[in-house]
């Protein structure tokens, strides 16, 4: 195993056992160099190996320091956020919500629920979801308090179709409190409609810092 490799796994290491948590900043080239008894280079190797990987982050100035775990989701998956490390549902609001026309083709009463979604102890994302009850009964009963409406939808409900709205936003006040930003980062906001054979399933919005959403998507050529 080469020493670049050896750098790299052991800061890997520290990272997945959770000693070194995401924000820490990691130790300096020279002290990495000074603990590893090698040239500047191979460090600086390993350490650009973590950020292609995603593990660290390099702050011009400042060091390289632990990541924030990312959500990466496919243009049309609907990425469940409690299957993320360290995940934390805060739930905030629950209550009876009136005709909206976001939800569009609402067919009965809906439920409302808002919260905040944590990974490795930092807020994720922002969520206010709304259900139609009377194509999802169950979810008026629902415990939404210990479980993320998201993650209980995709375990209980089929759907049949779905549409996705995406767009970069600047955090509002109460966005930027809630998230532990300043005023005006920018952010992904998602919106997601979901129907079972024509009746509305759920409508929901999410809205993440803009560093911890990662769209991907694969095309092929066609010959």
């Amino acid at each position: 195993m080469t020493l670049d490799k050896r750098i790299r796994d052991a800061i890997e290491a520290r990272i997945r056992s959770g000693e070194w948590r995401p924000g820490y900043r990691i130790p300096f080239e020279h002290e990495l160099v000074a603990e590893f008894g090698c040239a500047r280079a191979t460090v600086s190797k390993a350490l650009s190996a973590l950020v292609a990987a995603g593990l660290i982050e390099r702050r011009r100035k400042a060091g390289s320091f632990v990541a924030h775990p990312q959500v990466h989701a496919a243009l049309l998956d609907i990425p469940d956020l409690a299957r993320l490390e360290g995940y934390r549902w805060e739930r905030t609001a629950c209550a009876t919500a009136a005709p909206e026309e976001m939800v569009e083709v609402q067919s009965g009463p809906l439920l409302r629920v808002e919260g905040i979604h944590h990974a490795d102890g930092a807020p994720l994302a922002l969520e206010r979801r709304l259900i139609d009850v009377s194509t999802v009964p169950e979810a008026a009963t629902a415990d939404f308090e210990t479980e993320a409406p998201g993650s209980w939808l995709l375990g209980h409900v089929p759907w049949s179709d779905a549409r996705h709205r995406i767009r970069a936003i600047a955090a509002d006040r109460a966005q930027a409190t809630a998230l532990g930003m300043p005023i005006g980062v920018a952010c992904l906001q998602l919106e997601r409609w979901t129907w079972r054979a024509g009746a509305l399933v759920t409508y929901v919005r999410q809205v993440f810092p803009g560093d911890r959403y990662d769209l991907t998507a694969e095309f092929g050529s066609r010959r």
